[in-house]
């Protein structure tokens, strides 16, 4: 893993979070997305050198909204960047960790990701994020 790329943050409504972390926290507000793949809407913040991603579920099917009903609304991953997610999550599965996805996933932002099984991390939701560069385009990336 190379560094923490972003904290995520479940939340019932971005519109009704995000001004906590700008007015409250002085954090800077970098825009937001639908992320289909993940049946979410996602709003990043600027947090001195690292992200904090705050994410709405689109629909009671996402896996957010299932999140949302039973824990309520709080940290919901911490998510790291590696240099080959495809090889990374055959290193993990080679030491049987057990991941949620076996295949990299459609994430924000462009990115592929993975998320490894929070009974890996003492409860804690791991999310494997592989950056795409500058002017790479994704199908170059794959």
């Amino acid at each position: 893993m190379k560094k923490l790329d972003h904290v995520g943050i479940a939340v019932s409504s971005i519109d009704a979070a995000r001004g906590f972390y700008e007015r409250m926290l002085g954090l800077t507000y970098m825009g937001e997305e639908l992320v289909n793949g993940q049946n979410v809407k996602a709003a990043f913040l600027e947090a001195g050198g690292t992200k904090l991603e705050l994410i709405e579920p689109l629909s009671d099917a996402s896996p957010v909204s299932s999140f949302l009903q039973k824990r309520g609304e709080g940290l919901h991953h911490l998510a790291f960047r590696c240099d080959d997610i495809k090889e990374t999550i055959k290193e993990l599965e080679s030491c049987r960790m057990t991941l949620i996805h076996h295949e990299p996933q459609n994430g924000a932002g462009g990115k592929k990701i993975a998320f490894l099984s929070p009974k890996e991390a003492n409860g804690v939701l791991i999310e494997l994020c592989e950056t795409i560069e500058k002017g790479e385009t994704q199908d170059e990336h794959e």
